[in-house]
């Protein structure tokens, strides 16, 4: 599938900010949201189903359709659930299951625009970081795939105790003031000079910028992420932020 390219406005924008930005700091932190804003696909979900296909762990019955509840529910309560289901198996096997379910959608559907965005930014030295309210380690291969390493990703997890992953929370679930928190954790209380996200989730780490924020999106009208990523763009406009729709 081709995607829209961003307007010269938004290169601009983004150059320009940039060019100022390092003026005064040598290595600034960029934040991006990871599924519907680096690609057209959600690699949480997409893992998840990888697991329920592939009988990996143990799920109780119509596993998808309590995922779906839990989530409409407590959002935050689901999201850290795709992580406990690994209980009991080591990080090696579910970094191995991770790897394999992103090999399920080869080639992965990335936003050419975003990567040449983020070559951009790791040329001049920007710390890049996906903040994801999926599972750390279903992310990870796809930020692979843009040039990140693992350390990049700041994703809902669970402790890990002798290469084993137990089912208690480790740090904060990374969902929409989480994403904040979580990362100013990681960057030792360092802003975000640039942010980007797709959904009302993102809303707060896009406000976290300190220069600039670019909603982004790509579902269609007849999908459920439609009327998230829409009042995402909504709000981008009444905040004076750059927005983009790849399609």
């Amino acid at each position: 599938m081709k995607y829209k390219d961003y307007s010269a406005h938004i290169w601009n924008r983004i150059n320009t900010t940039l060019d100022l930005v390092l003026k005064d700091d040598p290595a600034p932190i960029a934040a991006f949201d990871a599924d519907g804003t680096l690609w057209d696909i959600d690699l949480g979900e997409t893992f998840f189903h990888y697991q329920i296909d592939n009988k990996l762990v143990e799920l109780p019955e119509k596993p998808w359709d309590l995922y779906q509840e839990m989530k409409a529910e407590n959002p935050q309560k689901a999201y850290l659930w795709l992580a406990q289901i690994c209980r009991g198996r080591s990080l090696a096997q579910v970094h191995q299951w991770a790897q394999e379910a992103v090999s399920t959608q080869s080639p992965l559907p990335v936003f050419l625009e975003q990567k040449k965005l983020i070559d951009l930014m790791l040329s001049k030295g920007v710390q890049i970081f996906i903040v994801t309210a999926s599972v750390k380690w279903s992310v990870e291969p796809g930020a692979a795939i843009l040039g990140l390493g693992k350390d990049s990703v700041i994703g809902v997890e669970t402790l890990v105790e002798n290469n084993t992953i137990t089912e208690h929370q480790k740090g904060l679930i990374t969902y929409r003031q989480g994403k904040v928190d979580a990362l100013l954790q990681k960057t030792k209380g360092k802003l975000p000079f640039f942010s980007a996200g797709n959904t009302m989730g993102d809303f707060q780490l896009l406000q976290a910028a300190t220069h600039l924020s670019l909603a982004v999106s790509a579902a269609s009208r007849d999908d459920k992420l439609f009327k998230t990523e829409l009042e995402l763009q909504e709000n981008a406009e009444k905040n004076n932020w750059l927005t983009h729709r790849f399609v």
